[in-house]
């Protein structure tokens, strides 16, 4: 960027408090089973772990969405999730304001023994989430912001900032997830918006 002086830009911080939401799945919700299947046929096409921040036994593509679509269900109940969340805890209507939700990313993963997640974010995504496919009763929980420790339990899922910090310390049992990250996108004409 010419002529930008990079000793005039400022860093500031102030605390507030970011909100996690929670989900509770009948553990045999035929929308979890369609995401087990998911996982296990893309262990067979998609055999190679994707190198990231997770150190699992296996995590699928990135973009598994655009794979399978026995992710579907489960992406859109969790995106009406959102919505629903959004009008309610932040007064905030998608529609109304003309824009609607899109998925970035969607993946699966599994840990097995000593696995962890090392601390990262899900920004630039608008919002995160994790949905707990399959979870043994010693297996590790995700810790937000070295604060918030939240033990997930089969048929669980988590909605929060794609900006807050979190991880997963190495756990002692198994644990499937999927992780499906959502972005905001405006419903007008692109034309008109300033792209940089």
């Amino acid at each position: 960027m010419d002529g930008f002086d990079v000793n005039r830009f400022t860093h500031l911080k102030v605390a507030d408090e970011l909100p996690i939401f929670g989900y509770n799945f009948d553990k045999n919700d035929p929308i979890l089973e369609l995401a087990k299947e998911a996982i296990k046929e893309l262990q067979i096409t998609h055999p190679d772990t994707t190198p990231s921040n997770l150190n699992s036994l296996y995590m699928s593509p990135w973009k598994s969405h655009r794979l399978t679509d026995k992710f579907n269900p489960l992406i859109n109940l969790m995106g009406q999730l959102i919505l629903k969340t959004s009008k309610d805890y932040f007064t905030t209507d998608f529609e109304s304001l003309n824009y609607t939700l899109a998925v970035s990313d969607c993946w699966g993963a599994i840990y097995e023994k000593s696995n962890y997640a090392a601390p990262h974010r899900h920004f630039p995504s608008d919002f995160a989430t994790v949905i707990y496919l399959d979870v043994d009763d010693n297996a590790a929980p995700i810790v937000f912001a070295n604060s918030l420790v939240v033990k997930p339990v089969s048929g669980t899922a988590v909605i929060f900032p794609g900006i807050l910090l979190h991880h997963v310390p190495a756990t002692e049992g198994r644990r499937v997830i999927v992780a499906i990250n959502f972005i905001k996108i405006p419903n007008f004409d692109f034309g008109s918006i300033n792209r940089i």
